[in-house]
């Protein structure tokens, strides 16, 4: 048996066939061979949420998956967010409200909350469950909660930051 697959799946609107060994994880996929290296790869079980991105929508820790489980997806990462238009809205809230310092958990967190906020999930479900997901060693969270706040409020699917 081969221990080698071909796949079909899209990446940031982007389509793409490729071999991999079937024991290629999602994150190195996304970071070694399509050179996304946003999705950040941090306790390397899943706990620490840095590495999650969505799949047909939904956030998943990608250090979790092996390739072959998405062959035929949609993938979304942290570089695929932002629009010609600006930010996500939860990107420009986590800005404003310097909701990220050393930034090793943000993309992470931006990915659960684009999926929380695009399925409807509350702002105090997002604050308690979503955020509950991931490890943040810098901020203790303050500024995140805020944002979410700043962000459930914002219309739309980009802003325009000024600089």
């Amino acid at each position: 048996m081969s221990s080698r697959r071909t796949i079909t799946l899209t990446v940031n609107g982007n389509g793409h066939t490729t071999e991999v060994d079937v024991r290629t994880l999602l994150s190195d996929l996304l970071r070694h061979d399509f050179g996304l290296t946003g999705t950040h790869v941090g306790c390397e079980q899943g706990a620490c949420g840095a590495c999650t991105v969505l799949v047909d929508g939904r956030a998943v820790r990608s250090c979790l998956i092996l390739t072959p489980e998405v062959d035929g997806a949609s993938i979304e990462t942290i570089e695929g967010v932002a629009d010609a238009q600006g930010l996500h809205p939860v990107q420009a809230a986590l800005l404003g409200e310097h909701g990220m310092q050393c930034g090793f958990c943000t993309a992470g967190i931006v990915m659960s909350l684009v999926a929380a906020r695009r399925a409807g999930v509350p702002a105090d479900e997002a604050k308690t469950e979503v955020l509950g997901g991931h490890l943040c060693r810098c901020t203790g969270y303050v500024n995140i909660r805020a944002a979410v706040d700043i962000a459930w409020n914002l219309t739309g699917t980009s802003v325009s930051v000024g600089r």
